[in-house]
């Protein structure tokens, strides 16, 4: 049951202290536990673009004399955005000689992973720079399929990504105790709500300090359930589609705040593989899909979950990913939404939304007094985020040409600027919620909420098993969605594969 919303609010505010997000987590740990489990990719030295994934000596870091052009493989988003990327990155240092060609990729981040499969096992030198999702890059590492940077950039560069970058991203980043990537930005999610549809509705977020204090998903469901009745339309859009992002994410988030866990404290989320407890029939896991079907089946649903206001999300929830879910709402078809900043970027324009755009923490349905597990209940929100790598079988000129680029990328105006430019927050923690950032058009209203958030992030037990976890994790819980299987059963269910996984290794 959701706690009552009057004692959880405040209570909220105390995660500060308890989340991995700004602490090391554990990439020591990670490193060992994936070390001489996977194998394949590689081969050669790095330095005539064998693949290897490592050098004996430095990349040549000047500038190149020629003119170069660096492929770089990433989203539609930074595609649509490569003038405004070019122009930020040579104000920042990036040589005139050198451009960037962006490729545009799938949005769907295991679909990329594969594309960089395909790509990387096929010894292909091109694009020389590839994007990188923070929650699948090590098994990259692992099989020696990205360059080594520690070998290949200047120590300086290594250090100031070590030092000053949030941790829980250099621990993605990292290997062996080497770095492999720079991280690019971070992803925190928010929920994103039409400010002007719920003053009108009379409720007052700018008097209960929306923006700072999470709300009960009880309270949150009645609230939706009003607003959008007043203004027949749907109230809340997630994803929750069989994939990669219900797993890593959207669940994620939901069992979190209910209290729940893959494999109990989060001190377990990297390992040791095979001897961690696996925790998700508890009762708080089954809860979180209960919740999840009250919002799409309403109250009448066998398993619904009581004091929850149902019916408030569109059943194609159930097939939504990011982009298909935001559309609804980007269209003034939704009154909340769930998604990145990327989308608070598109959202707050003024040819959407503008200042009638409304961003708040997730809500919880437990605070993190009355979990059970260290780094549960409270406004939870997913850990995300992207990384930059190099090609290891990209020739020398385009190798010494991407470590201009990642020179450039990790110049701090740059970073604001891609804040500004697409809601790409900057991996670096006192930059989000800087001055500087707070001036910033659109994304500068919402820094408070993005900070939150990240004080709040959980990531995702990444270890060599994961892809065979997540798989497993998106079909129990889209199939119980989708009403195939009672939440209890579907939980069963994935408690057994997960301990056939977590025994294999």
């Amino acid at each position: 049951m959701p706690v009552n919303d009057s004692q959880g609010t405040r209570e909220s505010g105390r995660r500060v202290s308890r989340r991995v997000f700004v602490k090391t987590t554990g990439a020591a740990g990670v490193g060992a536990s994936l070390a001489g489990c996977l194998t394949g990719g590689g081969g050669g030295d790095g330095d005539d673009g064998g693949g290897g994934g490592r050098t004996d000596t430095q990349i040549n870091t000047e500038a190149p004399e020629e003119d170069i052009t660096i492929q770089w493989a990433a989203d539609d988003n930074f595609a649509d955005a490569q003038s405004e990327i070019q122009s930020s990155l040579e104000d920042a240092g990036l040589p005139d000689n050198i451009q960037l060609e962006i490729i545009s990729g799938s949005f769907t981040t295991g679909d990329r992973r594969n594309q960089y499969n395909n790509i990387l096992n096929a010894g292909q030198s091109e694009p020389t720079i590839l994007m990188v999702d923070n929650g699948w890059a090590i098994p990259f590492m692992v099989r020696g399929q990205l360059l080594n940077l520690s070998d290949a950039l200047p120590s300086e560069m290594v250090e100031t990504v070590r030092n000053d970058y949030f941790q829980a991203s250099v621990s993605t980043a990292t290997y062996n105790g080497d770095l492999y990537a720079v991280p690019l930005f971070a992803d925190f999610p928010t929920m994103q709500y039409r400010k002007d549809l719920v003053e009108d509705a009379g409720y007052d977020p700018e008097g209960e300090n929306w923006a700072e204090e999470s709300m009960s998903w009880q309270r949150f469901s009645e609230i939706t359930a009003d607003v959008a009745a007043q203004n027949g339309m749907d109230g809340f859009t997630f994803q929750g589609s069989a994939y990669e992002g219900l797993s890593c994410c959207a669940f994620n988030e939901f069992m979190t705040s209910m209290g729940g866990a893959y494999f109990g404290a989060h001190e377990n989320l990297f390992g040791p593989i095979g001897d961690r407890p696996i925790t998700v029939e508890e009762q708080p896991v089954v809860d979180a899909i209960r919740l999840m079907r009250t919002f799409v089946h309403g109250e009448s649903d066998p398993h619904a979950l009581e004091g929850i206001t149902g019916d408030i999300s569109p059943e194609a929830v159930i097939q939504y990913t990011e982009e298909p879910s935001r559309e609804p709402f980007t269209n003034g078809e939704v009154v909340m939404h769930r998604n990145w900043p990327y989308s608070i970027v598109i959202n707050g324009g003024e040819e959407n939304f503008g200042e009638d755009l409304g961003v708040m923490p997730i809500p919880y349905g437990t605070t993190p007094e009355e979990a059970q597990y260290e780094g549960t209940g409270g406004p939870a929100a997913a850990l995300g985020g992207w990384h930059l790598a190099i090609n290891p079988n990209a020739s020398d000129a385009k190798k010494q040409a991407a470590v201009q680029v990642l020179r450039a990328i990790m110049n701090e105006q740059s970073q604001l600027d891609r804040f500004e430019i697409g809601g790409w927050a900057p991996p670096v923690p006192e930059l989000i919620d800087s001055e500087a950032a707070r001036d910033l058009d659109v994304i500068g209203r919402y820094t408070t909420q993005l900070r939150i958030a990240g004080e709040n992030a959980v990531p995702r037990p990444v270890t060599q098993v994961w892809n065979q976890e997540s798989q497993q994790i998106y079909s129990e819980v889209n199939g119980s969605l989708q009403q195939n299987k009672a939440p209890d059963q579907a939980m069963s269910d994935l408690a057994s594969a997960l301990e056939q996984i977590e025994n294999s290794v």
